[in-house]
C-alpha cells in the first residue's frame, strides 16, 4: 500500500539532488520513498498522511550506543557533578549487573530504550556489547541486540574485567580467541576502547590485535578512540579502515589529517561530555578540515545516559560551533555514514522510509528548543 505524506511545511532530505523542500510532499511504497516534491504536484496514493505543516527529516541514525546492561550509576553522575573524574571504571559495577541479570529483564531494558528512541526520532541504532566480558555473556548481549537491529557491534574488548587485572594478556586472547568465536555470528562490527589513558582500557598494541582479529573473522571496524587523552585510536582506526573512529575529543593535528585523508568518520559523542564535565570535541576543526562527522548519543548507563539525538543536536551547536544544518545532517547521513549505510539517512527516491515529524515548521527548532520533545518517528500506515 502507498502513502501519500504531505503538508510539510519543510522537508529535509539530505539528497543532494533535492536539497531542502517547502511545501512539499513525498511517498512512500513498500516501506521505501517512491516520490519527493511539491505537495501541489503529489501523486495519488492509497492513503493520505497529512503532517499539518510540520517538519519533516530523515530519522536519526544513533551510531554508537550500549543498550545491553541491568543496574543503576546515577550515584556516579552525582560524583561526577561534584568534581571526580570520569576514567571508564565505573563500567565494572554495570558488568557486575549485567552478568547477573536474566534474559528477558536484558531484553525489556533493551526494548524499552529502542522504543524510547523512536518517540524521539531516531529510526536506525547501534547496539554494543561489552557490558558481559565473558564468553557466554558477551554472546547472550549481541543474541539480544540482533532482537531489535542488524547493526551489533562485538566490544569484548570495553575493559579489562576485574579478574584479568593481572593478566591482561589472558583477557586480549580471551577476546581474540574463543569470545570472538562466539560472538563474530551475531555480530556486524567489531570495536575496542582505546584509550592509554586508562588504566581499564585498551592500549595502541592491544587495540590493534583486537581489531586485526575482528577484521580477520569477518567483521568490520569501528573504534572508541581518543576520549580521555590523545593517543593512538584515531589514527590506528584510520589505518586500519575502520567505518568510524567514535569520542574524537583530544586530536592532534596528525589525527586530524588523518581523518580528512581516509574513509573514517569522526563520530561525536557530546552527551558524554555534558555528563562527565569534559571538554567538548572541536567538531568546527573537524569540518573545516573536511572531515565526515557524525554525531550520535552513546546512550550507556554511565558516562551518558541519554536516548535524545535531538538533545546531543542541540549541544553540537552550542557547545562544538556546528550550525543547525551541519548537526542535523551529522545525526542523520552522518550516521549512516559511519554505518556504511546507503539507504538511511536521507529521503531520496530509493531510500528507506524511515521519516520523522518536527513538532514546528523548521528542522532549526530541534537547535532553537532544547530539551523540548518536538520530534518522532512517523509510523506510517497508522495516520
Amino acid at each position: 500500500m502507498s502513502t501519500l505524506v504531505t503538508g510539510i511545511a519543510e522537508l529535509v532530505t539530505h539528497d543532494p539532488s533535492l536539497g531542502t523542500l517547502s511545501d512539499a510532499a513525498l511517498v512512500v511504497d513498500d516501506g521505501r520513498v517512491a516520490w519527493v516534491g511539491s505537495a501541489s504536484a503529489a501523486p495519488a496514493a492509497d492513503e493520505r498522511i497529512d503532517v499539518g505543516g510540520r517538519a519533516v527529516i530523515p530519522g536519526f541514525v544513533d551510531s554508537h550506543a550500549h543498550l545491553v546492561f541491568a543496574g543503576d550509576r546515577a550515584a556516579e553522575f552525582e560524583a561526577r557533578m561534584s568534581g571526580v573524574a570520569y576514567d571508564g571504571g565505573g563500567i565494572a559495577s554495570t558488568v557486575a549487573a549485567t552478568r547477573a541479570a536474566s534474559d528477558d529483564d536484558l531484553r525489556a531494558r533493551l526494548r524499552g530504550l529502542v522504543a524510547e528512541m523512536r518517540a524521539q526520532g531516531t529510526t536506525t541504532v547501534e547496539v554494543k556489547s561489552g557490558y558481559g566480558l565473558t564468553v557466554d555473556d558477551e554472546a547472550r548481549a549481541l543474541r539480544l541486540a540482533a532482537e531489535v537491529t542488524p547493526e551489533t557491534t562485538f566490544l569484548g574488548a570495553h575493559v579489562v574485567p576485574a579478574e584479568y587485572a593481572e593478566r591482561r594478556d589472558a583477557y586480549v586472547d580471551l577476546v581474540c580467541g574463543p569470545m570472538l568465536t562466539a560472538c563474530a555470528p551475531h555480530a556486524r562490527w567489531a570495536d575496542v576502547f582505546c584509550e592509554p589513558g586508562s588504566a581499564h582500557a585498551f592500549d595502541g598494541d592491544e587495540a590493534r590485535a583486537v581489531l586485526t582479529a575482528g577484521r580477520a573473522a569477518g567483521l568490520d571496524l569501528r573504534v572508541h578512540a581518543n576520549q580521555l587523552t590523545a593517543g593512538p585510536g584515531v589514527r590506528l582506526a584510520v589505518e586500519l579502515g575502520a567505518a568510524s573512529a567514535d569520542h574524537c575529543t583530544h586530536l592532534t593535528d596528525a589525527d586530524v589529517d588523518a581523518l580528512a585523508g581516509g574513509t573514517t568518520v569522526a563520530t561525536l559523542l557530546p552527551g558524554v561530555e555534558f555528563s562527565t564535565r569534559s571538554p567538548y570535541p572541536d567538531a568546527r576543526r573537524l569540518l573545516d578540515a573536511g572531515v565526515t562527522v557524525a554525531l550520535a548519543t552513546d546512550c550507556n548507563p554511565g558516562s551518558c545516559f541519554t536516548s535524545s539525538m535531538a538533545f546531543c543536536l542541540a549541544l553540537a551547536v552550542h557547545e562544538m560551533a556546528m550550525t543547525p544544518a551541519e548537526a542535523l545532517w551529522s545525526a542523520t547521513a552522518g550516521g549512516a555514514a559511519a554505518l556504511r549505510r546507503t539507504d538511511v539517512g536521507y529521503l531520496g527516491v530509493g531510500a528507506r522510509a524511515d521519516l520523522a515529524v518536527v513538532d514546528a515548521p523548521s528542522y532549526r527548532h530541534l537547535a532553537y528548543r532544547p530539551g523540548v520533545p518536538l520530534v518522532r518517528a512517523l509510523e506510517l500506515g497508522l495516520g
